[in-house]
């Protein structure tokens, strides 16, 4: 009678083994096969600016190292907000991924008073991957070839001088509030959807001056439709030599940039950050890649995931300084 009382457990305790034996293997074989299928990378900004080509290189370069196409989603607006709401709201399971930027993890919770995502609660970070200063465009018409003489035209038509941006927020914004402070002119911020849109109307002269990231704006200094005034980095940039930074032309110490991560949502499996972060440092080492970035004027970059939560974490009370000191409000 024992031998039969005994023998329901053990079949029981043996169906559980095999149970999770099987369970197991499954998840085993689920993160081996990342991936099994094309992945997303959301681009919050939209097409042509510095943002998304950075996405498309990045998407494309990645999808090669994994194995599986990376398709670029543009979901633009709302300075970067949209595209952030949209892949913290995605489901965690690698396929999809967000091409963040500075501007949008540490200067929009000084900016916006209700945040549709949380910067530091909300994603997985996985990885820098790219950082650049920018540089200060005129339109052709604008009577002026340095920082000074922008700077003594300003101040002698307060509120007439209009500078565009991709945004509010975004770095294009934050470089024009800190040049306004550091000089104490009145220009007028004029907001648009990306910096490519504000460089647009730029070159059509319905805006005199954008601060603008490399990309967008390369094509026409050299082709002279604009004029560059000067970049924003502490140093020079490689493929605008011959302008100097703001700091050497009467501003000593004024630095202004943007950086950019790899992020996923939150939740998105150890391991396949990891198995990211690895193809990202591989890709930066690659000649082509770093070929890519230093024609689009922006420096290669690549980190631990809790580098990018760091950057936040530090930059984020110094931001809120410099929007203070501007005068800029959260609304």
């Amino acid at each position: 009678m024992i031998f039969y009382r005994i023998q329901p457990v053990r079949k029981f305790l043996l169906a559980l083994f095999i149970l999770a034996s099987a369970t197991t293997s499954i998840s085993a074989y689920s993160q081996a096969a990342y991936p099994n299928r094309p992945i997303k990378m959301i681009s919050p900004f939209p097409p042509g600016g510095a943002s998304d080509t950075l996405a498309r290189l990045v998407a494309s370069k990645l999808g090669e190292g994994l194995g599986q196409t990376v398709t670029v989603d543009n979901r633009a607006g709302a300075s970067g907000n949209i595209g952030h709401e949209a892949a913290a709201k995605s489901q965690p399971d690698g396929y999809t991924l967000l091409l963040s930027n500075s501007s949008s993890v540490v200067t929009n919770p000084h900016l916006f008073k209700k945040l549709p995502f949380d910067p530091l609660n909300d994603f997985a970070p996985i990885s820098m991957v790219a950082s650049a200063g920018q540089v200060l465009v005129v339109h052709p018409s604008v009577p002026a070839t340095t920082v000074a003489e922008l700077t003594a035209l300003a101040k002698a038509n307060p509120n007439k001088l209009n500078f565009g941006s991709g945004g509010k927020g975004i770095q294009s914004h934050i470089s024009g509030e800190m040049y306004k402070s550091a000089v104490g002119v009145d220009i007028v911020h004029i907001p648009y959807k990306g910096t490519v849109q504000a460089v647009s109307d730029l070159l059509a002269g319905q805006i005199q001056m954008v601060f603008s990231d490399m990309a967008p704006a390369l094509p026409h200094i050299k082709s002279g439709k604009l004029r560059a005034i000067a970049v924003t980095s502490s140093q020079r940039s490689a493929v605008l030599p011959d302008v100097p930074t703001i700091s050497e032309s009467g501003l000593p110490g004024f630095s202004s940039g943007v950086w950019w991560s790899v992020l996923g949502p939150k939740g998105t499996p150890v391991e396949i950050v990891n198995r990211i972060n690895s193809e990202i440092g591989k890709m930066m080492q690659s000649a082509d890649v770093r070929d890519a970035y230093a024609k689009l004027g922006i420096t290669p970059q690549h980190s631990t995931p809790g580098k990018v939560l760091e950057n936040i974490r530090a930059e984020s009370p110094v931001m809120a300084k410099i929007l203070k000191a501007a005068g800029v409000e959260a609304e």
